[in-house]
């Protein structure tokens, strides 16, 4: 569904991607794990058209979509969950997911319930400010919100940061059950690779802007050399 060729990517004279290549299949989850600093944060943004290849391409069924506006990419079906749990604090619950959806025709109404059904304390907080939630419940909104459009791809970034691993092991589950059940593609940036192995089909690892490895979850994680270098564990 999404080919990476040869993606270069910099700020300035710093190269953050070098010639990073990869695909992902339809349905799957792919993790892309390493250090600070590896190039995960860049790789996301420059699929989601927020940073602009150097060269390289990114192949969307097919489509070349390296150079194409963010809202086309939107319409194309490409949602981006940043590092940060970017909510409107002041909006509630609800109009914050309403938000999500209001491109498409309808304003998305009938993904709402489904919304609520994956994350039932939604529900509970639906009118309050999205100011009062706590870190996780910002977390499972940020990703609410952006299932609100209905996406193919989805780009998550970081969504354990910070979370009590109770909250992780439940994100986690959800994101599984959307691909293995909903066909949804998940490309999951993640520093905490344990719990990213744990969901993932395969996964990528990166070091200063380069692929250095990339196999199924249960060859990486049993690589020694591997985890005590790049996955942290």
């Amino acid at each position: 569904m999404l080919r990476v060729e040869d993606l270069q990517t910099s700020y300035g004279p710093v190269k953050a991607l070098d010639g990073v290549s990869f695909e992902i299949e339809k349905g799957r989850v792919t993790a892309v794990l390493g250090a600070n600093g590896a190039g995960k944060t860049t790789l996301l943004r420059t699929i989601s058209g927020l940073e602009r290849p150097r060269s390289g391409r990114v192949l969307l069924d097919g489509l070349d979509i390296g150079h194409e506006p963010v809202e086309r990419l939107v319409r194309l079906g490409i949602a981006h969950v940043p590092e940060g749990r970017g909510v409107i604090a002041e909006l509630s619950v609800d109009e914050n997911l309403r938000l999500g959806g209001l491109w498409r025709r309808g304003g998305a109404r009938d993904v709402l319930a489904s919304v609520f059904a994956l994350f039932p304390r939604l529900v509970e907080r639906r009118a309050q400010p999205a100011s009062t939630l706590s870190g996780g419940e910002r977390q499972m909104l940020a990703i609410g919100r952006a299932l609100m459009a209905r996406p193919r791809l989805l780009l998550l970034d970081e969504p354990s940061l910070g979370l009590a691993p109770q909250l992780v092991a439940q994100i986690m589950r959800v994101l599984r059950d959307l691909a293995r059940d909903g066909g949804l593609t998940i490309l999951l940036v993640e520093q905490n690779a344990r719990a990213a192995l744990s969901v993932a089909d395969h996964g990528v690892v990166l070091n200063l802007g380069r692929v250095v490895a990339q196999d199924a979850p249960a060859a990486l994680a049993a690589d020694g050399q591997l985890r005590h270098a790049y996955l942290g564990f």
